[in-house]
C-alpha cells in the first residue's frame, strides 16, 4: 500500500515537503501526529489524523502518537480556547490512559514490527529548565522566523505581533519533532493543515541545530458542505467516549450526514478500498431516499469506535424509534440507557400510587400528562386507531391501565399517530 497515494485518492492530502513520497516509497519510516490531552476523550474532530495513523501503519511504517502532556499544562497559549484550560498532572495523565484506550481501537500497539507507540512530552520537558530551553532551543528558531511563518494567519485574525506565550507553545512543538527525531529516529510529522507552520518549526529547527533532514505531511481540514463545523452537534462535541456521546448518538450523528458530505466522510473515515466506496456512492445516486450510503458510513465508524454489540444496540435503538421496531431490546436496560434513547421526546412523570388500582386510559393522556388536551381528543384518536402502548394498538377507550404494563416497572411509552413519542416514568 503506497502510503500518499492512499491519502491522495481519499481526497485527505493537503500539503507535503519535497522528497517525503519518496522516501516513504523508498523504507519504513516512523512519523507522528500530536493529540491534545486536555479531556477525558477524543471527539470526531481527532478522527481524520487517528485514520492517517492507521492508514500510515497500514502501509508498513511505524506510527508515533505524541500526546501533548507539557502542551497540556500550557492550555491554549491564545486564551481564546474556553476548551483548553490549565490541568493538574493527575488529571492529565487520567485523560492520557483514556486517549490511549481510544486508540488501541484503531492501531496496533502490541504486535508486529511497526507497532504503534505513545509518548508524551511531559517525559522530556520535565527534565528541562527554561535557561537551557532557550540557550539550547531558542537560539535557533527567532520571533522574526515565527511571524513570517505565521504572517498569512496573523493577516487574518488582525493580529500585529506574537506573545512571548504563543512564540514559547510554537517552540515547545517544534523541539518536539527534534527530541523525537534525535531519541526515536522519527524523521515525519503530520498533522492537519492548520498545523503546517508548527511542523515546519521543528523541521527548521533539526536543520539549524543539527544540519539533519526532516519531512512534513498535512491533510485537509474536514469542513461541512453547509459551512457548519464538522463534529458538531446541538449538543456540542461528539466524543468517542461512550459516557459522553451515546454509540446511539454517534450512530444518529454520522446517519444524519448529508449526500454530499458523506461522499467525503466514507473515503475519510472508513477503510472501504477505491472500488467498494464508488460502487456503494453510485447505488447511493440511484436510490437516495433509501440513504444507504449514511448507513454504511455510521456501521463502519461505530462499531470501529464502539464495538459490534454497541453498534447492534444503536441499530436497534433507530429501528425502534424510526422504523417500528420491537422494544424488547429496552427490557432489562439501565434508566439511563432508556433516559437516553428518549431524550428530546416528551417526558411524564407520574405518581406510582396512580397505578397500583389502575387508571383510565383517557385520564392518563388527558390529566395527569398533556399528551391529549382532553378526553375527547384522546377518545377520537383512539377510535381513529391512532394511539399505542408500548407499540400496541390500542382499540377501546375505556380500558383501564395497570402496572403490568410498565416496561422495566417504570415506564411506558406512548405513540400518537406515527411519529409522535412520549415517555410516561412511574416514580
Amino acid at each position: 500500500m503506497d502510503f500518499v497515494e492512499e491519502l491522495r485518492w481519499r481526497g485527505m492530502l493537503h500539503d507535503i515537503t519535497p522528497g517525503t513520497e519518496e522516501l516513504l516509497k523508498k523504507e519504513k519510516v516512523k512519523g507522528y501526529i500530536g493529540f491534545d490531552p486536555t479531556a477525558i476523550s477524543l471527539h470526531v474532530g481527532s478522527l481524520a489524523q487517528i485514520m492517517t495513523l492507521l492508514h500510515f501503519q497500514r502501509a508498513g511504517h511505524i506510527p508515533l502518537v505524541l500526546v501533548g502532556g507539557a502542551t497540556g499544562m500550557v492550555g491554549d497559549p491564545s486564551g481564546k480556547s474556553k476548551e483548553r484550560n490549565l490541568l493538574s498532572e493527575d488529571v492529565l495523565n487520567e485523560n492520557l490512559k483514556s486517549i490511549q484506550n481510544q486508540l488501541e481501537r484503531f492501531l496496533e500497539f502490541e504486535k508486529g514490527i511497526n507497532k504503534a507507540e505513545i509518548v508524551n512530552n511531559y517525559d522530556w520537558f520535565k527534565k528541562l529548565n527554561f535557561l537551557n530551553f532557550i540557550r539550547d532551543v531558542g537560539k535557533h528558531i527567532t520571533i522574526n522566523y515565527m511571524m513570517a511563518k505565521d504572517s498569512v494567519k496573523n493577516r487574518m485574525d488582525g493580529e500585529t505581533g506574537m506573545s512571548f506565550t504563543e512564540f514559547s507553545y510554537q517552540l515547545i512543538q517544534g523541539f518536539d519533532f527534534y527530541y523525537l527525531w534525535k531519541e526515536k529516529n522519527c524523521v515525519l510529522q503530520m498533522g492537519g493543515s492548520d498545523q503546517w507552520g508548527n511542523i515546519l518549526t521543528g523541521t527548521e529547527l533539526i536543520r539549524r541545530k543539527a544540519g539533519g533532514d526532516a519531512f512534513a505531511l498535512t491533510t485537509q481540514l474536514i469542513k461541512k458542505s453547509d459551512g457548519t463545523k464538522f463534529g458538531k452537534s446541538e449538543g456540542g462535541n461528539i466524543w468517542l467516549d461512550a459516557t459522553l456521546t451515546s454509540p446511539f448518538k454517534f450512530y444518529q450523528f454520522w446517519l444524519n450526514t448529508s449526500d454530499e458530505d458523506a461522499e467525503i466522510f466514507i473515503k475519510i473515515f472508513t477503510l472501504l478500498n477505491q472500488g467498494d466506496v464508488e460502487k456503494i456512492i453510485s447505488e447511493h445516486k440511484t436510490a437516495p431516499h433509501l440513504r444507504n450510503l449514511q448507513k454504511v458510513l455510521a456501521e463502519d465508524v461505530t462499531e470501529r469506535v464502539h464495538g459490534k454489540i454497541a453498534l447492534e444496540t444503536a441499530n436497534s435503538t433507530t429501528d425502534f424509534l424510526f422504523a417500528n421496531g420491537s422494544l424488547e431490546f429496552l427490557k432489562g436496560k439501565s434508566n439511563e440507557f432508556i433516559l437516553e434513547v428518549f431524550e428530546g421526546i416528551p417526558q411524564f412523570e407520574i405518581d406510582r400510587e396512580l397505578f397500583n388500582s389502575s387508571i383510565s386510559i383517557q385520564d392518563l393522556l388527558a390529566n395527569h400528562t398533556s399528551i391529549f388536551p382532553s378526553k375527547g381528543e384522546t377518545k377520537k384518536m383512539i377510535a381513529g386507531g391512532g394511539v399505542l402502548l408500548n407499540r400496541e394498538k390500542i382499540s377501546n377507550s375505556e380500558i383501564n391501565i395497570g402496572k403490568e404494563l410498565l416496561l422495566n416497572d417504570t415506564y411506558l411509552i406512548v405513540q400518537k399517530g406515527k411519529k409522535n413519542y412520549f415517555l410516561i416514568k412511574v416514580i
